[in-house]
């Protein structure tokens, strides 16, 4: 795609890097859909000529964005931009809601839905006795048609009409939402670990690839806890955002 250089504004007397504005500017692009998956940067001698920067800076600077998964280098292709990866802000939102407000395409799998006892390590985080009843819920959610999460969540049998088939067309939160719950807090913990064979497979990814993991019971504004969820991100495609306030 010819013409990139344009589209990028450089201030010289930024105490931001170069290489670090150029890359910014790209990625901004990247994500706006002006440099759509499968499209070719400018070689690094035409951006750096383009821009007035050296061919080093343009190098760091794509450099930069293969690192975060944005683009890859190919042999006898040069420079394409591939999927660019899902940031979430750590909020009490719904992945799916998300994926939507991105235009990420969102698609659910329902790969189990039952009504269960409560398993003895979610019980505690549900404030549930032994033996209580919960819809147990597995999902495998895609963005474009790229699987990305693997989803285990919990509710109290008695929370919400929930039913698979809801859940192929809309998040948990929408359906908990719609059914008249309002959600208010969440205690949430994010991890990481290894993926499974299982999860791989899954996931579509390599087996012991990263993966990042969170937990996350969420209550309604009676403060009754009504979700508990253990979830898999794909750690090459996705990732979390926070906003730290000095105190």
């Amino acid at each position: 795609m010819a013409g990139i250089a344009r589209l990028i504004t450089i201030d010289r007397f930024s105490p931001v890097p170069l290489y670090f504005q150029v890359a910014t500017g790209l990625e901004r692009l990247i994500e706006s859909g002006r440099l759509p998956p499968g499209s070719r940067l400018d070689t690094e001698v035409t951006l750096a000529d383009g821009l007035g920067l050296s061919r080093p800076t343009l190098r760091q600077a794509i450099q930069h964005l293969v690192d975060k998964g944005l683009v890859v280098r190919k042999r006898g292709v040069g420079t394409q931009v591939v999927r660019s990866a899902v940031r979430r802000r750590v909020d009490l939102t719904s992945l799916h809601d998300d994926l939507r407000r991105a235009h990420r395409k969102p698609r659910t799998e329902v790969l189990a839905f039952d009504v269960a006892e409560v398993p003895d390590d979610v019980a505690p985080a549900l404030h549930l006795g032994p033996r209580a009843e919960v819809l147990s819920i597995r999902r495998l959610r895609y963005a474009e048609d790229e699987p990305l999460a693997l989803m285990h969540n919990y509710v109290p049998a008695d929370v919400a009409p929930i039913t698979a088939e809801r859940l192929r067309a809309a998040g948990l939160y929408q359906v908990l939402r719609e059914s008249g719950v309002q959600l208010r807090i969440a205690d949430q913990a994010i991890g990481a670990r290894k993926a499974t064979a299982a999860e791989a497979r899954l996931l579509g990814t390599a087996r012991g690839a990263p993966l990042l993991t969170m937990q996350r019971t969420a209550y309604d504004h009676a403060g009754r806890a009504v979700e508990y969820g253990s979830h898999l991100y794909r750690s090459d495609r996705y990732s979390f955002e926070v906003t730290l306030v000095a105190r």
